[in-house]
């Protein structure tokens, strides 16, 4: 999952260079954290959130596939 969403951000971003992705694993499943440069911070979230939502809404959707709970939290 974690692949997926660095690729995501980075074909979304002006600076694919500063896309940072983490990953966590907890009792509930796994935490992703996207850091962006912040100028991308806005392509990132989108306008009302729709970006922020659709990402979102494919990493869970690859993650229901292997049978995962994945949460993407996007961070400054």
């Amino acid at each position: 999952m974690k692949d997926l969403l660095e690729y995501l951000a980075r074909n979304i971003v002006d600076d694919p260079d500063a896309v940072e992705v983490t990953e966590e694993e907890d009792d509930r499943g796994v935490i992703l954290t996207l850091r962006v440069a912040p100028d991308d911070m806005g392509k990132v979230i989108g306008r009302g959130g729709r970006m922020a939502r659709a990402i979102r809404a494919v990493v869970r959707a690859a993650a229901a596939d292997q049978d995962m709970a994945t949460k993407v939290e996007i961070v400054e």
